[in-house]
């Protein structure tokens, strides 16, 4: 297949490129290089040494004798541009994930808000009318996130995207209905996920788009089997306090001797997925597309679920890292659990990594190999939700900084 890839420059995107390139598919990558620019923002950079896309893509041509053909498009500003790309190449499939991912990001101040909303959202919208508008019967692909649901429960297991109800007539009888899984979004950037599933859900009903939206847990590991054929083909990897996933966080805090920085009690339950899986989801999922006028399809992406606290506690009795307990910047829940069901992708023949010895100590083998490329003041989640909060947030859980003498 010819599969446009938009923000395939990013910390999933990248993979998923080599992966579906390896397979066959003819890769074009779309994407206006935000994420690297956001690091200029933050003044942090990917604990990995990132080539620039162009040096990477020739490096893929040497290592593979494929090649991966980039385009530098701004999809939330460049609506025209996007379209005259898709008249004119007429991709056989979309995979997007051309979105500011980080919700600490997106809580960082009013304009952080104001960008996550414009970006995410525009970019989802300008790309359904401009396939409508083209009239191109493209499989369009979209990685959401758990993070749509929220972290509460109810003692039920979150089905896969639909939930059966029985609702009241006004003669009393009662009828069964279907509909999207309530959202509850715990950021601005989740919210924007929630709007990309109303989007969806009215396109492909009014227009008969066939769209597939993975929601997607939080991602750790670092290679997947292409990203290791060259050391310039390697993975970005974040280790700062609004980009970098918590599994990978802690590994690197072992890595430096940091304490691994626990927010809260630690109690909060979150779906996990390893980078290798997620790509190799993308793919499962791209054989599978529904066919014009039939409902979204919605996959959970996900295979396991862990506490916070459990997840520090093995790092730590695997390294020997320290523990903080910090006040935690986000609002949510102090303890809740999280049943997920994930039944399409094993059926599919998902065969899931679980956290695995060998793929944990890879990625404190990354960390320490390129530690002197971590600045520790970055390390810290310091973005809160609220002001209050924010009042709150422990800012140097080391005790490094200076103090007054009184």
């Amino acid at each position: 297949m010819k599969i446009a890839i938009l923000g395939g420059d990013g910390f999933v995107g990248w993979p998923t490129c080599l992966h579906l390139s390896e397979q066959g598919h003819e890769i074009h990558i779309l994407d206006n290089l935000s994420r690297r620019w956001i690091d200029t923002e933050l003044g942090v950079q990917s604990l990995t040494p990132m080539d620039s896309i162009q040096e990477r893509c020739r490096i893929w041509h040497e290592v593979t004798g494929r090649r991966l053909n980039f385009h530098l498009i701004d999809l939330a500003k460049e609506y025209e541009r996007l379209k005259s790309w898709l008249a004119e190449e007429k991709p056989d499939a979309v995979i997007h994930f051309a979105e500011q991912r980080a919700a600490p990001y997106s809580m960082k101040s009013d304009r952080h808000k104001v960008y996550t909303v414009n970006n995410n959202t525009n970019a989802t919208h300008n790309l359904l009318a401009a396939l409508v508008e083209t009239g191109i019967d493209a499989h369009l692909l979209h990685l959401g996130t758990m993070g749509v649901y929220g972290y509460s429960s109810v003692g039920a297991a979150i089905p896969e995207g639909y939930l059966d109800v029985e609702v009241e007539t006004l003669t009393g009888e009662k009828a069964q209905q279907e509909i999207l899984y309530p959202t509850k979004p715990g950021s601005v950037y989740h919210m924007t996920k929630s709007l990309d599933q109303i989007l969806f859900q009215f396109y492909a009903q009014n227009d008969g788009l066939r769209i597939t939206d993975l929601h997607q847990g939080i991602v750790w590991g670092t290679h997947t089997d292409q990203t290791r054929r060259h050391e310039q083909l390697i993975n970005r990897f974040d280790y700062d306090g609004d980009y970098g996933t918590v599994l990978n966080r802690f590994l690197i805090q072992a890595a430096i001797g940091h304490p691994l920085t626990v927010h809260g009690t630690g109690g909060q339950t979150r779906a996990f997925i390893h980078i290798q899986d997620s790509v190799r989801c993308i793919e499962l999922a791209l054989n599978e597309a529904p066919k014009s006028g039939e409902r979204v399809r919605i996959f959970n992406q996900m295979t396991e679920t862990h506490r916070v606290r459990d997840l520090a506690e093995l790092v730590a009795k695997k390294t020997g890292a320290e523990i903080a307990f910090l006040p935690n910047p986000r609002k949510e829940a102090e303890e809740n659990d999280l049943v997920v069901r994930n039944e399409q992708f094993l059926k599919l023949g998902l065969d899931p990594i679980t956290l695995q010895e060998g793929l944990l100590d890879e990625v404190v083998e990354v960390a320490r190999k390129y530690a002197h490329r971590i600045d520790r003041s970055r390390v810290p989640a310091v973005s809160a939700w609220t002001r209050d909060l924010g009042a709150r947030v422990e800012r140097d859980p080391e005790g490094r900084a200076l103090r007054t003498v009184s």
